[in-house]
């Protein structure tokens, strides 16, 4: 399955020391999870402390569990919109007919 996942960040200030080590583990578990194939992509929003995120997970369980262990994830306000392939995407043979005509 795939996702949208829109995440604003209200992390607290924090001692530069403890800020670099968040950081740094957040950078390393989002290259684990790009490796593994569940982050597909990564946007920032200009002018805010938000991101969206293209996730691909088994399910909306296996996604919870992948948002909740991010390092950051206490701090986060996370929506999650599940994705479905929309008709004009979908390979000609694979579309359903439209009902009482032709497709």
């Amino acid at each position: 399955m795939e996702f949208l996942v829109r995440q604003t960040n209200r992390m607290p200030a924090l001692p530069a020391e403890e800020l670099a080590e968040i950081k740094s583990r957040e950078r390393a578990y989002a290259g684990r999870l790009r490796d593994e194939g569940v982050l597909q992509h990564l946007w920032r929003v200009p002018g805010s402390r938000s991101a969206i995120g293209w996730y691909a997970a088994d399910d909306t369980t296996h996604l919870h569990d992948v948002l909740s262990a991010l390092p950051t994830f206490e701090w986060l306000e996370i929506t999650v919109e599940p994705l479905a392939t929309h008709p004009q995407e979908q390979p000609v043979e694979n579309r359903r007919p439209r009902s009482g005509g032709t497709s």
